[in-house]
Protein backbone atom coordinates (compact mmCIF):
# COMPACT_ATOMS: atom_id res chain seq x y z
CA UNK A 1 0.00 0.00 0.00
CA UNK A 2 0.98 3.69 -0.68
CA UNK A 3 0.25 6.28 1.85
CA UNK A 4 0.01 9.68 0.45
CA UNK A 5 0.14 11.55 3.93
CA UNK A 6 -0.51 15.13 4.39
CA UNK A 7 1.66 16.61 7.09
CA UNK A 8 0.36 19.86 7.73
CA UNK A 9 1.66 23.26 7.67
CA UNK A 10 4.59 23.71 10.49
CA UNK A 11 5.59 21.30 13.44
CA UNK A 12 6.17 17.53 13.35
CA UNK A 13 3.07 17.11 15.68
CA UNK A 14 1.01 18.48 12.96
CA UNK A 15 0.86 15.13 11.25
CA UNK A 16 -2.52 13.80 12.04
CA UNK A 17 -2.80 10.58 14.32
CA UNK A 18 -4.02 8.28 11.43
CA UNK A 19 -1.38 9.40 9.72
CA UNK A 20 1.68 8.92 12.27
CA UNK A 21 -0.10 5.01 12.37
CA UNK A 22 0.90 4.90 8.84
CA UNK A 23 4.28 5.83 8.94
CA UNK A 24 5.55 4.20 12.31
CA UNK A 25 4.42 0.74 10.04
CA UNK A 26 5.79 1.97 6.69
CA UNK A 27 8.89 -0.24 5.76
CA UNK A 28 9.84 2.82 3.82
CA UNK A 29 9.01 6.58 4.55
CA UNK A 30 9.60 9.29 1.73
CA UNK A 31 9.65 13.15 2.16
CA UNK A 32 8.33 15.47 -0.67
CA UNK A 33 10.49 18.64 -0.47
CA UNK A 34 10.42 21.13 -3.20
CA UNK A 35 6.87 22.06 -3.73
CA UNK A 36 7.02 23.36 0.15
CA UNK A 37 8.87 22.90 3.17
CA UNK A 38 8.20 22.10 6.87
CA UNK A 39 9.06 25.11 8.80
CA UNK A 40 9.85 24.38 12.12
CA UNK A 41 11.28 20.95 11.22
CA UNK A 42 14.58 19.73 10.29
CA UNK A 43 14.72 16.03 8.55
CA UNK A 44 16.33 14.70 11.84
CA UNK A 45 13.26 16.35 14.02
CA UNK A 46 10.94 14.50 11.67
CA UNK A 47 13.22 11.14 12.11
CA UNK A 48 13.10 11.57 16.16
CA UNK A 49 8.95 12.29 16.15
CA UNK A 50 8.25 9.39 13.74
CA UNK A 51 10.42 7.10 15.88
CA UNK A 52 12.39 6.15 12.46
CA UNK A 53 16.13 5.61 11.77
CA UNK A 54 16.01 7.06 8.41
CA UNK A 55 13.03 9.68 6.34
CA UNK A 56 13.99 9.27 2.11
CA UNK A 57 14.19 13.13 0.78
CA UNK A 58 11.88 13.17 -2.21
CA UNK A 59 13.49 15.69 -5.00
CA UNK A 60 11.74 16.93 -8.27
CA UNK A 61 13.47 14.57 -9.78
CA UNK A 62 13.26 11.57 -7.86
CA UNK A 63 9.39 12.40 -7.70
CA UNK A 64 8.80 13.02 -11.42
CA UNK A 65 10.89 11.07 -12.80
CA UNK A 66 12.35 8.28 -10.50
CA UNK A 67 9.31 7.30 -8.81
CA UNK A 68 8.65 3.92 -10.25
CA UNK A 69 10.81 2.44 -7.41
CA UNK A 70 8.73 3.30 -4.61
CA UNK A 71 5.02 2.99 -6.76
CA UNK A 72 6.64 -1.11 -7.35
CA UNK A 73 7.78 -1.29 -4.23
CA UNK A 74 3.66 -0.28 -2.88
CA UNK A 75 2.71 -3.67 -3.89
CA UNK A 76 4.55 -5.37 -1.87
CA UNK A 77 5.00 -3.49 1.43
CA UNK A 78 3.79 -0.13 2.96
CA UNK A 79 5.53 2.50 2.07
CA UNK A 80 4.33 6.39 3.34
CA UNK A 81 4.91 9.58 0.86
CA UNK A 82 4.91 12.75 3.21
CA UNK A 83 3.85 15.94 1.64
CA UNK A 84 3.85 19.26 3.30
CA UNK A 85 0.37 20.61 3.77
CA UNK A 86 -2.06 18.78 2.03
CA UNK A 87 -1.41 16.22 -0.21
CA UNK A 88 -3.61 17.79 -3.33
CA UNK A 89 -2.01 20.93 -2.71
CA UNK A 90 0.27 20.28 -6.04
CA UNK A 91 -0.59 18.77 -9.72
CA UNK A 92 2.89 16.53 -9.04
CA UNK A 93 0.65 14.53 -6.62
CA UNK A 94 -2.08 13.84 -8.91
CA UNK A 95 0.15 12.56 -11.08
CA UNK A 96 1.45 10.16 -8.78
CA UNK A 97 -2.14 8.73 -7.70
CA UNK A 98 -2.61 8.26 -11.64
CA UNK A 99 0.15 6.24 -11.98
CA UNK A 100 -1.06 4.08 -9.13
CA UNK A 101 -4.06 3.23 -10.91
CA UNK A 102 -2.76 3.10 -14.12
CA UNK A 103 -0.58 0.18 -12.12
CA UNK A 104 -2.63 -1.19 -10.29
CA UNK A 105 -0.94 -0.13 -7.10
CA UNK A 106 -3.34 0.24 -3.87
CA UNK A 107 -3.12 4.06 -2.20
CA UNK A 108 -4.83 6.06 0.93
CA UNK A 109 -4.79 9.65 1.05
CA UNK A 110 -4.93 11.06 4.57
CA UNK A 111 -5.58 14.96 4.23
CA UNK A 112 -3.94 17.18 6.37
CA UNK A 113 -4.37 21.47 6.64
CA UNK A 114 -2.83 23.11 3.81
CA UNK A 115 -2.63 27.25 2.42
CA UNK A 116 -5.37 25.93 0.36
CA UNK A 117 -7.78 26.44 4.08
CA UNK A 118 -5.75 28.20 6.50
CA UNK A 119 -5.21 31.07 4.95
CA UNK A 120 -8.51 31.91 5.88
CA UNK A 121 -6.68 33.17 9.31
CA UNK A 122 -6.07 36.49 7.76
CA UNK A 123 -9.92 37.06 7.63
CA UNK A 124 -10.92 36.71 4.55
CA UNK A 125 -13.70 34.63 3.79
CA UNK A 126 -12.51 31.45 2.25
CA UNK A 127 -15.92 31.13 -0.34
CA UNK A 128 -15.00 34.54 -1.58
CA UNK A 129 -11.77 32.78 -2.97
CA UNK A 130 -11.61 32.55 -6.98
CA UNK A 131 -9.02 30.92 -8.86
CA UNK A 132 -5.71 30.41 -6.78
CA UNK A 133 -2.38 31.19 -8.83
CA UNK A 134 1.38 30.80 -8.38
CA UNK A 135 4.18 33.65 -9.02
CA UNK A 136 7.04 31.98 -10.01
CA UNK A 137 10.77 33.60 -9.79
CA UNK A 138 11.60 36.26 -13.28
CA UNK A 139 14.65 35.52 -15.24
CA UNK A 140 16.25 37.97 -17.24
CA UNK A 141 14.36 36.28 -20.46
CA UNK A 142 11.73 34.28 -18.71
CA UNK A 143 9.04 36.45 -17.55
CA UNK A 144 6.04 34.17 -17.80
CA UNK A 145 2.38 36.37 -17.23
CA UNK A 146 -0.40 33.31 -17.70
CA UNK A 147 -1.39 34.16 -14.34
CA UNK A 148 -2.84 37.70 -14.99
CA UNK A 149 -5.90 36.42 -17.05
CA UNK A 150 -6.55 34.37 -13.90
CA UNK A 151 -6.51 37.37 -11.96
CA UNK A 152 -8.66 39.31 -14.11
CA UNK A 153 -11.38 36.28 -14.57
CA UNK A 154 -11.32 36.99 -10.61
CA UNK A 155 -11.59 40.67 -10.00
CA UNK A 156 -14.35 40.95 -12.90
CA UNK A 157 -16.46 38.38 -10.38
CA UNK A 158 -15.15 40.22 -7.51
CA UNK A 159 -13.24 37.06 -5.37
CA UNK A 160 -9.99 37.37 -4.09
CA UNK A 161 -6.83 35.39 -5.81
CA UNK A 162 -4.15 33.92 -3.48
CA UNK A 163 -1.11 33.70 -4.57
CA UNK A 164 1.43 31.28 -4.23
CA UNK A 165 4.81 32.22 -3.91
CA UNK A 166 7.62 30.68 -5.68
CA UNK A 167 10.53 28.51 -3.91
CA UNK A 168 13.45 26.72 -5.40
CA UNK A 169 14.84 24.09 -3.28
CA UNK A 170 17.98 21.76 -4.84
CA UNK A 171 17.87 23.44 -8.18
CA UNK A 172 20.41 23.50 -10.89
CA UNK A 173 21.29 27.10 -12.73
CA UNK A 174 21.16 26.47 -16.72
CA UNK A 175 24.88 26.16 -17.18
CA UNK A 176 25.06 23.61 -14.71
CA UNK A 177 21.77 21.82 -16.27
CA UNK A 178 23.54 22.48 -19.63
CA UNK A 179 26.77 20.80 -18.70
CA UNK A 180 25.40 18.13 -16.59
CA UNK A 181 27.08 18.77 -13.65
CA UNK A 182 24.82 17.69 -10.33
CA UNK A 183 25.38 21.36 -8.63
CA UNK A 184 22.74 22.58 -6.89
CA UNK A 185 22.19 26.67 -5.89
CA UNK A 186 21.14 27.68 -2.39
CA UNK A 187 17.67 27.45 -1.40
CA UNK A 188 15.47 30.42 -2.19
CA UNK A 189 11.84 31.60 -1.50
CA UNK A 190 9.91 34.52 -2.72
CA UNK A 191 9.68 37.03 -0.48
CA UNK A 192 6.00 39.41 -0.59
CA UNK A 193 7.95 42.57 -1.82
CA UNK A 194 9.14 40.20 -4.52
CA UNK A 195 6.05 38.91 -5.68
CA UNK A 196 4.21 42.54 -5.57
CA UNK A 197 7.31 44.37 -7.91
CA UNK A 198 6.89 41.36 -10.33
CA UNK A 199 3.08 41.98 -10.19
CA UNK A 200 3.19 45.89 -10.91
CA UNK A 201 5.77 45.02 -13.70
CA UNK A 202 3.12 42.44 -15.35
CA UNK A 203 0.97 45.63 -14.81
CA UNK A 204 2.90 47.72 -16.66
CA UNK A 205 3.62 45.54 -19.89
CA UNK A 206 -0.07 44.35 -20.20
CA UNK A 207 -1.72 47.22 -19.42
CA UNK A 208 -5.12 45.84 -19.34
CA UNK A 209 -5.70 47.04 -15.43
CA UNK A 210 -6.63 43.38 -14.04
CA UNK A 211 -5.06 45.60 -10.81
CA UNK A 212 -3.00 48.69 -9.69
CA UNK A 213 -0.93 49.80 -7.54
CA UNK A 214 -3.46 50.97 -5.26
CA UNK A 215 -5.44 47.62 -5.45
CA UNK A 216 -5.41 46.15 -1.54
CA UNK A 217 -3.88 43.19 -0.62
CA UNK A 218 -2.80 40.59 2.65
CA UNK A 219 0.03 39.14 3.03
CA UNK A 220 0.19 36.16 4.81
CA UNK A 221 3.98 35.02 6.26
CA UNK A 222 4.60 31.71 8.35
CA UNK A 223 1.35 30.52 8.26
CA UNK A 224 0.57 27.51 11.24
CA UNK A 225 3.72 28.52 13.01
CA UNK A 226 4.28 30.57 16.61
CA UNK A 227 5.66 33.10 13.85
CA UNK A 228 2.75 33.78 11.82
CA UNK A 229 2.21 37.47 10.44
CA UNK A 230 -0.06 39.85 8.57
CA UNK A 231 0.19 42.69 6.75
CA UNK A 232 -2.39 45.07 5.07
CA UNK A 233 -1.77 47.07 2.16
CA UNK A 234 -1.43 48.24 -0.81
CA UNK A 235 0.64 46.95 -3.86
CA UNK A 236 2.62 49.02 -3.79
CA UNK A 237 3.18 49.80 0.28
CA UNK A 238 4.02 45.94 -0.04
CA UNK A 239 7.00 46.73 -2.07
CA UNK A 240 8.65 47.94 0.57
CA UNK A 241 7.15 45.38 3.72
CA UNK A 242 9.60 43.33 4.65
CA UNK A 243 8.21 39.85 4.77
CA UNK A 244 10.94 38.26 7.16
CA UNK A 245 11.91 34.79 6.91
CA UNK A 246 9.80 32.22 4.80
CA UNK A 247 6.88 30.79 3.46
CA UNK A 248 4.99 33.85 2.27
CA UNK A 249 1.74 33.89 0.59
CA UNK A 250 -0.28 37.13 -0.71
CA UNK A 251 -3.79 37.52 -1.02
CA UNK A 252 -5.20 39.51 -3.49
CA UNK A 253 -8.40 41.40 -2.81
CA UNK A 254 -11.63 41.32 -4.87
CA UNK A 255 -14.27 43.83 -5.03
CA UNK A 256 -17.04 41.97 -2.86
CA UNK A 257 -14.91 42.31 0.17
CA UNK A 258 -17.68 41.56 3.22
CA UNK A 259 -17.54 44.40 6.18
CA UNK A 260 -16.78 41.57 8.48
CA UNK A 261 -13.32 40.79 6.12
CA UNK A 262 -12.58 44.89 6.29
CA UNK A 263 -12.77 45.10 9.87
CA UNK A 264 -10.70 41.69 10.30
CA UNK A 265 -8.24 42.90 8.12
CA UNK A 266 -7.76 46.30 9.28
CA UNK A 267 -6.28 44.99 12.25
CA UNK A 268 -3.40 44.68 10.17
CA UNK A 269 -2.93 47.87 8.37
CA UNK A 270 -0.20 50.40 8.94
CA UNK A 271 -3.09 52.86 8.10
CA UNK A 272 -6.09 51.96 8.51
CA UNK A 273 -7.86 54.89 7.26
CA UNK A 274 -5.74 54.47 3.82
CA UNK A 275 -6.36 51.09 3.51
CA UNK A 276 -9.71 51.80 3.89
CA UNK A 277 -10.31 54.52 1.36
CA UNK A 278 -8.13 52.45 -1.29
CA UNK A 279 -10.86 49.30 -0.25
CA UNK A 280 -13.73 51.83 -1.18
CA UNK A 281 -11.70 52.79 -4.68
CA UNK A 282 -10.72 49.85 -6.22
CA UNK A 283 -14.08 48.29 -5.54
CA UNK A 284 -15.15 50.27 -8.13
CA UNK A 285 -12.82 48.21 -10.73
CA UNK A 286 -15.42 46.07 -12.63
CA UNK A 287 -18.12 47.28 -10.90
CA UNK A 288 -21.21 46.09 -12.98
CA UNK A 289 -23.63 48.70 -14.51
CA UNK A 290 -26.59 49.61 -13.16
CA UNK A 291 -29.53 47.15 -14.31
CA UNK A 292 -31.79 48.92 -16.98
CA UNK A 293 -35.47 46.92 -17.34
CA UNK A 294 -35.87 46.68 -21.49
CA UNK A 295 -38.48 48.98 -22.76
CA UNK A 296 -42.00 47.62 -23.33
CA UNK A 297 -42.63 47.36 -27.23
CA UNK A 298 -45.29 49.70 -28.76
CA UNK A 299 -47.99 47.95 -29.99
CA UNK A 300 -48.72 49.01 -33.68
CA UNK A 301 -52.43 49.08 -33.29
CA UNK A 302 -52.70 51.33 -30.74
Amino acid sequence: MLYLIGLGLAYPSDITVRGLQKVQQSKKVYLEHYTSILMNASLEELCEFYGRDEVILADREMVEGGCEEMIQNSLTEDVSFLVVGDVFGATTHTDLILRCKQRNVPFEVIHNASIMNAAGACGLQLYNFGQTISMVFFTESWKPDSWYDKIMENRKIGLHTLVLLDIKVKEQSIENMARGRLIYEPPRYMSIQQCCEQLLEVEETRGEKAYTENTPCVAISRLGSDKQTFKSGTIKQLCEYDSGEPLHTLVILGRQTHELELDFIMEFADDRENLKEMVIKDQEYFKPAPWVPPQEEEDDDM
